[in-house]
């Protein structure tokens, strides 16, 4: 069953002291999560100097990733809808002396994008909110020509047995993951609002990275 948005921050309240132990967990399962989160920055194309938001940002597992595009001289905006996730990326900021990441508390759905965004991205995050589509479609209207939002997440493969399914809900049941979530499709809504995409998809197709460029105007 799919979680109410206080269910979630109730959830990740209780995780988030453990968070990072138990992601890299799925390790043993041969799930390189850290790799996956690296892949999906490089695929934004960010510049140095350039101004990200991370939707879903909780403990800051990507700030290094995101700090190594952007630089000193660019900007990350966490945005995270439980406070005890983003205390732990506070002190993750905190240990690193890093200058130039904004942490904010909100519900991502009626969040609103600076002008100056270079790249949107989410990572495990957006398929649990429900107003997915809405905030992509914002995505698309706040990045300028040439920027992309990306996205990182799980969804149900094709062509594997239901029961293999099943077993990849319960091992990731404990963040929220259920067969609902499984089903919705935020690649769609990036097809439906960038003018070019791309997809790939990791771990047997358990795991997707979706990426969504802005067009550039036309040349007269």
């Amino acid at each position: 069953m799919t979680l109410t948005k206080t269910e979630i921050v109730q959830l990740y309240r209780r995780r988030a002291k453990r968070y990072n132990l138990s992601a890299n967990l799925y390790y043993l399962i041969g799930f390189r999560e850290q790799k996956y989160r690296e892949m999906a920055v490089d695929a934004l194309g960010l510049q140095r100097g350039d101004t990200v938001v991370e939707i879903g940002c909780g403990t800051g597992l990507n700030f290094p990733f995101l700090e190594r595009s952007v630089g000193p001289q660019g900007k990350i905006i966490g945005l995270d809808l439980t406070d005890e996730m983003l205390g732990r990326a506070w002190e993750r900021i905190r240990a690193n002396q890093w200058s130039n990441v904004e942490l904010i508390r909100a519900d991502a759905a009626r969040y609103e994008f600076p002008d100056d965004v270079g790249g949107v991205l989410s990572t495990f995050a957006i398929t649990l909110v429900p107003e997915y589509d809405r905030i992509i479609k914002k995505a698309s209207t706040g990045l300028g020509p040439g920027k992309r939002c990306v996205i990182l997440d799980l969804k149900k493969p094709q062509n594997i047995p239901n029961w293999l399914t099943k077993l990849a809900v319960l091992i990731t049941n404990p963040f929220g993951v259920s067969m609902d979530l499984m089903e919705r499709h935020p690649w769609e809504s990036i097809e439906r609002y960038f003018g070019r995409t791309s997809r790939r998809n990791l771990y047997l197709g358990f795991a997707y990275i979706s990426v969504g460029e802005v067009n550039q105007p036309l040349r007269s």
